[in-house]
C-alpha cells in the first residue's frame, strides 16, 4: 500500500553495500549468540525470522515485552495471595514421587514455612531433576502462581526455584516476552541481555531539546529500559464501554514509537519530495466532455463530489505529477468522480485506465460508466476474454481507438500497450501492492494517479499508509439514500429470521445472505455457504442463488447477473460481495456469524443494501456468549452508518495491524508503535519529516547524517537510494 510499503522495497543494489558499517552488529544473526545451539535456532527462526531472511540482533531487540511481572518476595506461605504470581522462601519436607501406575500423575513436593505449605506439582519431569532442584531439607525461594486444589495451596511447576545466592542475581521484574513452542519466555528474556550487549553507540538523530521536553531517554537507553523493566507494567482499564483501555506508555516505549514513526514518516516525505520532482504533463482539457457528461448524469453531484472533482482538475492542469487518494464511504459516488476525471484526461487527448481488484467489480464498472460516458469510447478487459477479443482490444488500444480502458490486473502485462496513458485510477487499492500501481503508472509518460477505496482509513493510518499522497474525502451520501436499520439477532431465532424473509419476499425485496466459509470445517463451527444455500432451498426453492470465491469467474457473474434482474431473490455469499457490487433492489443484508467479521468489512457488506429510495435493514445473526470485543463491535454497527467513525472504533479494538485486511496489502505492522495509542506521535513525527525534508533534502547536515542511520535501522533504506536517484 502506499508508502509504507514503497518504502521498504528493495533494488538489484545489495542491502549490505549501502547500510552504515555501524549497524553490522544490529543486522548479524541471533544464530551468533551464545546459548543458541542447534535445537534453539530453528525455534528462534520461527518466531523471529522471515522465508527470505533469518533472524537478526535487530529483530530481537525489537521483540518487546508483553508484560512483566514483580519478582517481590512475600513473607510468608500464609500471606501468599491465591491466584497470583509470587516468590516465597520455603523449606522441602517431603517428597511423593508418581509411581508407576495407570494415567498421567505428577511428582509432587511438600514445602513448608512456619505458616503453612504449598504442594509443587510437575508433571513429567524425572524424579531424580525435581530432586536435585528441592533436596529434602534445602531452603529455597519458589515463583508461581498458587492455587487452591480441594483446600490445599498448591503450585503448578514453578517458573523459578533457587536459593539465596540466585535470589540475590535475580532482577526486581521479570519481563514476559511474546515466545513459540518450545522456547519459553525466560529464554528469549536471556538473548535480549546478550543482544544487548552488542548494541553499538548510535548517534542521536532526534531533536535534544524535543526529547529534553518530553523527557526521552536516548534510543539505547530506551531499549534497555524496555528489556530490563525496573517495575511491573500496569493492567490496563476498562472503559465505559468493556474495552480494554491500555495504559500510558512509559518514556522508553514513547521514545522507541518515535523514533519508529519518525523513519516511516520521513521516508514518505522524501518519496513525496521525488516525485514533486518528477516531471508532469497537463491532463486537463477544456471541460466540454465533462461537462456534457455531468449534465447527463441521473443525480447532481454532492458538494463533496463538486468539491473533490475540483482538486483531481486542479491536479491534472497542473504540470506536477497527481498522486491521489480519493475516499469514500459506501455508496459515496466515487465512480461518478473517477468518470468525469477520466474525461478530463481525454479531453487533453490521452487515454485513461480504471482497475478493479475482482472481475466482477471491473465488470461492474463497466457497466455503471457505459450509459453515463457519452462520446468516450470505452473497452473491458479481463483475464478471461477470448484470444481473438483480447488481441482486438490491444490492436485499439495501442492506435489510440480507445479512450478508458476497464480491467483487472491484466492491465498490468507487458502486452497491454496504450497509445498515450494520462490517467490510471485504481479501485480498492489495499487489494494491490504498491508495485502494482508503479506498474500501472509506468505505462505511459507522466501518468498521474487516482486511487480509490471504499474502506473508511483512519486519519493515523492513511498518514501512515498513504503519506505520500493528496486526499480527496467523500463524506456525504446522495440525495434519497434512506438510513440503513441494524439489528442483533442471536442465532437461536435463526427461524424468525427465515419467517421474515418469507414476507419480505411477498412485499419485493431482495436479500443477501452472507456466510463467513464456503465449505463447513470440522475444526472451526462455522455456518458453510454451501450449506446455508441448501437450507435456504427449502424455504425459498429457485428464488435463492449462490456465489463465492471458489466458483469460476462465469459462474459468479451469471450468479450475480442473476440476482441483479430478480430471477433469483435471496443471494447466498461469502464475502465475495463485500466491495462494490451494487444491486440497489437489494435491501436485507442478513450476515452471518457476524461476531466473526471485524468491522470495516461488516460496515462494507452492510453497505450493499441502502443503495435505493427503499427502506434497507442489515441483521447482524451472533453466536453467543459474545467476548468485550465483538460486543463492542456489533454495539458499533448498530449505533453507527459513519464509515470514519467506525474505522477508527476498529482502529482501537483490533490494532493497525488487522485493520487493514491482508498481509500482501504491503502494510507492514509497526513494531514499536501501537497506531490505536501513538497517533498524537504520528502527527508529530509528521510534521518533524515535513520540516527536515524542506531544511535538509539531501539529509547531508550532522542531524541529516544521523537520521540516516535511523532509516537503515527501521528498514526504510529504499527512501535513501531515492535521495540518490534525483
Amino acid at each position: 500500500m502506499g508508502g509504507t510499503s514503497e518504502v521498504s522495497m528493495r533494488d538489484e543494489t545489495p542491502p549490505a553495500l549501502l547500510r552504515p558499517s555501524i549497524l553490522d552488529p544490529l543486522f548479524a544473526p541471533v544464530r551468533g549468540l551464545p546459548g543458541v545451539g542447534a535445537k534453539m535456532a530453528p525455534m528462534i527462526e520461527r518466531l523471529l525470522g522471515t522465508p527470505e531472511r533469518p533472524a537478526r540482533i535487530v529483530d530481537l531487540l525489537f521483540h518487546l515485552p508483553q508484560g512483566g511481572i514483580a519478582q517481590k518476595l512475600v513473607g510468608s506461605v500464609g500471606e501468599a495471595p491465591v491466584g497470583e504470581p509470587v516468590t516465597v522462601g520455603v523449606t522441602v519436607s517431603l517428597h511423593r514421587p508418581a509411581g508407576t501406575g495407570p494415567g498421567k500423575r505428577p511428582h509432587r513436593v511438600l514445602v513448608e514455612d512456619e505458616t503453612g505449605d504449598i504442594t509443587l506439582v510437575f508433571f513429567g519431569m524425572p524424579a531424580a531433576r525435581v530432586e536435585k532442584m528441592l533436596p529434602l531439607g534445602s531452603h529455597r525461594y519458589v515463583t508461581g502462581r498458587i492455587d487452591l486444589w480441594d483446600g490445599s495451596r498448591q503450585m503448578v511447576h514453578p517458573s523459578r526455584i533457587v536459593d539465596a545466592e540466585g535470589l540475590a542475581a535475580l532482577p526486581s521484574v521479570e519481563p514476559v516476552y511474546g515466545a513459540t513452542e518450545g522456547l519459553t519466555s525466560r529464554a528469549i528474556g536471556k538473548l535480549a541481555v546478550a543482544a544487548l550487549e552488542r548494541l553499538p553507540v548510535l548517534p542521536e538523530w532526534q531533536d535534544p531539546a524535543w526529547l529534553q521536553q518530553n523527557w526521552l531517554p536516548p534510543f539505547a537507553d530506551a531499549l534497555r529500559a524496555e528489556h530490563r523493566p525496573e517495575e511491573a507494567p500496569k493492567a490496563p482499564t476498562l472503559g465505559a464501554n468493556g474495552v480494554a483501555i491500555p495504559p500510558p506508555a512509559t518514556p522508553s516505549r514513547k521514545r522507541l514509537a518515535y523514533d519508529e514513526l519518525l523513519a516511516s514518516q520521513l521516508a514518505l516525505a522524501l518519496m513525496r519530495a521525488r516525485s514533486r520532482r518528477k516531471p508532469g504533463r497537463v491532463n486537463a482539457g477544456d471541460g466540454r466532455l465533462s461537462a456534457r457528461i455531468e449534465a447527463g448524469l441521473p443525480f447532481a453531484l454532492t458538494g463533496a463530489q463538486t468539491r473533490a472533482v475540483a482538486e483531481i482538475r486542479g491536479d491534472l492542469a497542473s504540470d506536477k505529477r497527481m498522486l491521489r487518494l480519493l475516499q469514500g464511504d459506501v455508496g459515496s459516488g466515487k465512480t461518478a468522480v473517477a468518470l468525469l476525471a477520466m474525461a478530463s484526461a481525454c479531453e487533453a487527448g490521452r487515454q485513461a485506465a480504471l482497475m478493479a481488484p475482482t472481475e466482477i467489480l471491473a465488470r461492474q464498472h463497466f457497466e455503471r460508466l457505459k450509459p453515463l460516458a457519452g462520446a468516450l469510447r470505452l473497452r473491458l478487459m479481463t483475464g478471461r476474454d477470448r484470444a481473438a477479443e483480447r488481441r482486438a482490444t490491444l490492436t485499439d488500444l495501442a492506435a489510440g481507438e480507445i479512450d478508458i480502458l476497464v480491467g483487472t490486473h491484466a492491465l498490468f502485462q507487458d502486452s497491454v500497450v496504450f497509445s498515450d496513458l494520462g490517467l490510471a485510477v485504481v479501485d480498492e487499492q489495499h487489494r494491490f501492492g504498491v508495485h502494482q500501481r508503479l506498474a500501472l503508472g509506468a505505462k505511459g509518460a507522466a501518468v498521474d494517479i487516482l486511487v480509490m477505496t471504499a474502506t473508511p482509513i483512519p486519519r493515523t493510518l492513511a498518514l501512515t499508509c498513504f503519506g505520500d499522497m493528496d486526499v480527496s474525502i467523500l463524506d456525504e451520501k446522495p440525495a434519497g439514500r434512506q438510513p440503513i436499520r441494524t439489528l442483533t439477532v442471536p442465532t437461536e431465532r435463526i427461524d424468525e429470521v427465515v419467517a421474515g424473509l418469507h414476507r419480505a419476499l411477498q412485499g419485493g425485496e431482495r436479500v443477501y445472505w452472507i456466510c463467513p466459509l464456503v465449505a463447513e470445517s470440522e475444526f472451526v463451527d462455522l455456518a458453510a455457504a454451501e450449506e446455508r444455500f441448501e437450507d435456504l432451498k427449502q424455504h425459498f426453492g429457485a428464488e435463492v442463488g449462490l456465489i463465492h470465491g471458489q466458483m469460476p469467474g462465469a459462474d459468479k457473474d451469471a450468479a450475480m447477473a442473476r440476482f441483479a434482474a430478480g430471477e433469483t431473490r435471496i443471494l447466498v455469499s461469502t464475502t465475495v460481495v463485500e466491495v462494490g457490487v451494487d444491486v440497489p433492489e437489494a435491501t436485507i443484508m442478513v450476515i452471518e456469524h457476524a461476531e466473526r467479521f471485524g468491522l470495516a468489512q461488516l460496515h462494507q457488506l452492510r453497505g450493499r443494501v441502502g443503495r435505493g429510495s427503499k427502506a434497507s435493514s442489515c441483521l447482524l445473526l451472533y453466536r453467543g456468549p459474545l467476548g468485550q470485543v465483538s460486543k463492542a463491535r456489533l454495539e458499533m454497527m448498530r449505533e453507527s452508518e459513519d464509515g470514519f467513525r467506525i474505522a477508527e472504533a476498529d482502529l482501537r479494538l483490533r490494532g493497525e495491524g488487522e485493520v487493514l485486511g491482508t498481509r500482501q496489502s504491503g502494510v507492514a505492522a509497526f513494531r514499536l508503535a501501537r497506531l490505536e495509542s501513538d497517533g498524537a506521535l504520528l502527527e508529530v513525527a509528521r510534521d518533524d519529516a515535513r520540516l527536515i525534508v524542506e531544511r535538509d533534502p539531501a539529509l547531508r547536515t550532522e542531524r541529516g547524517q544521523a537520521l540516516r542511520v535511523l532509516l537503515y535501522l527501521f528498514e526504510r533504506d529504499a527512501a535513501i537510494r531515492l535521495l540518490g536517484a534525483g
